[in-house]
């Protein structure tokens, strides 16, 4: 009897050690916070009237300042994200929803800098000049807005995607990672090769608004 009760008094312990953050989870979800963050931080500088390192004049009908501050906004959001899901990663429906998440950034912030790399370098060699839709700018340096992407931001939406993926893979059992690396990396070239072809007018682009 008192074995028995011992046992089960046991069985709490060894769950809430099978579901408890690994270190590894908390410090990959301290470098997304801090990933995410400064780019925020850059975001908002340019929504609240920062000058410094300007690509051009924006015109003032493309609402420069409100498209930095929704996107700093949203990238503030996913900065808070990770710490948020370490906080209740003993929920099995939280870890489902990491990997979820997860897949979903990490294909599609791979995806972007990995399509606006090339599309940047082709523009700076002259193969295929990047093109900007009307009534967006005033005035553009080309040749700065393609080394600013090419150097800056698009290794930043790289790198974002490749801390996701480690994230989103610490929340699977180890038999189900490769299962999910397979499907990010064949959705992310998938993905990259159409945006390319886009890119380059190959396929129709689609806009809203």
């Amino acid at each position: 009897m008192h074995a028995t009760v011992r046992r089960r008094r046991a069985r709490p312990a060894v769950l809430l050690d099978r579901v408890s953050p690994a270190p590894s989870t908390r410090r990959v979800a301290v470098a997304l916070a801090v990933w995410a963050a400064w780019y925020a931080a850059y975001r908002f500088y340019y929504a609240f009237g920062g000058h410094l390192g300007m690509i051009g004049d924006p015109a003032p009908a493309a609402h420069f300042g409100r498209d930095n501050f929704v996107g700093g906004a949203i990238i503030l959001l996913a900065a808070l994200l990770p710490s948020i899901a370490v906080s209740a990663w003993r929920h099995r429906p939280v870890r489902r929803v990491v990997t979820v998440v997860g897949w979903i950034a990490a294909v599609g912030c791979c995806m972007h800098g990995l399509t606006l790399v090339t599309l940047r370098v082709l523009s700076l060699t002259g193969v295929h000049p990047t093109h900007y839709p009307p009534g967006l700018w005033l005035s553009i340096d080309h040749r700065k807005a393609d080394l600013q992407d090419l150097l800056f931001n698009e290794p930043w939406f790289f790198i974002e995607g490749c801390l996701w993926a480690l994230f989103a893979l610490t929340a699977l059992q180890p038999s189900s990672r490769q299962r999910w690396r397979r499907s990010a990396v064949v959705a992310c070239a998938f993905a990259a090769a159409v945006g390319l072809l886009s890119g380059l007018g190959a396929i129709p682009t689609f806009r809203t608004g």
